[in-house]
């Protein structure tokens, strides 16, 4: 379908450095769309050429207003944003401390709230309509076991995707979110490779029996983006195989 095109657009996804960001942003491009790819550190092997790729620490406060103004220098014609940067840091609850917490909200919930709204300040000077995706995660609904300053920041983005909707609106902004559930990149597959069985346990618990990958992800962020999805606002799309919708999963082989 042409309303699936993302020609002539300009996306940035901040955290696409590597795994799940970095399969939407690859999967931006093959939509159409020029893309900014953004990470804390030197431009990794996989950003495909010509496409800028911008170095910026977003646990800096002052970080999200100059990394949108450089992204619009890069590409002028931006509309679109994933705010999908974040990572965990937790620890059990009864020995976390004050810098590990601040470091999660201060990531994964500060960071993109002043993204989003540097962005759509520049929307709006521009008086420019646009959308944005929030990467949050089904922990923003389910809670994990030693997982609760990133399960507690997950819930926020879920709410922020709500309410930054709700007052976007009126300038022609779009605000969705995505939920993935377990997916293999650089993040978790360092544990899913050294316990075999517990990721085979996280692949029964969902009901397509697999866990999922970045490109899983891409096809949902594109379509959220794009013009197909023009009637679409604060809602959040679980990509998870089915594992939010049953107590059990797959019991059976």
């Amino acid at each position: 379908m042409k309303t699936l095109s993302l020609s002539g657009s300009a996306a940035l996804v901040t955290g696409s450095s590597q795994g799940l960001g970095l399969g939407i942003a690859q999967g931006l491009l093959e939509s159409g769309a020029a893309v900014v790819f953004h990470g804390h550190e030197a431009r990794p092997t996989e950003v495909p050429e010509p496409s800028t790729y911008l170095v910026h620490d977003l646990l800096d406060p002052a970080v999200p207003a100059q990394l949108i103004a450089d992204s619009f220098q890069a590409e002028p014609s931006l509309d679109l944003l994933i705010c999908n940067a974040g990572s965990f840091f937790d620890l059990p609850f009864l020995d976390m401390d004050l810098a590990t917490w601040d470091r999660t909200q201060n990531l994964n919930v500060r960071a993109t709230y002043f993204v989003v709204q540097a962005f759509a300040r520049a929307l709006v000077e521009r008086q420019r309509p646009g959308a944005v995706v929030i990467t949050a995660s089904i922990n923003g609904y389910q809670a994990e076991i030693n997982s609760r300053a990133y399960d507690t920041s997950k819930g926020a983005l879920v709410m922020m995707t709500r309410t930054l909707a709700q007052a976007l609106a009126p300038h022609h902004i779009r605000v969705n979110g995505i939920a993935p559930g377990m997916m293999r990149t650089p993040l978790t597959e360092g544990w899913l490779n050294t316990d075999p069985a517990g990721a085979e346990l996280y692949a029964k618990r969902t009901l397509l029996n697999r866990l999922g990958t970045p490109a899983d992800c891409a096809g949902a962020v594109s379509f959220l983006l794009s013009p197909a999805a023009g009637y679409i606002t604060g809602q959040v799309l679980s990509i998870d195989g089915g594992m939010g919708i049953s107590q059990l999963g797959r019991i059976q082989p």
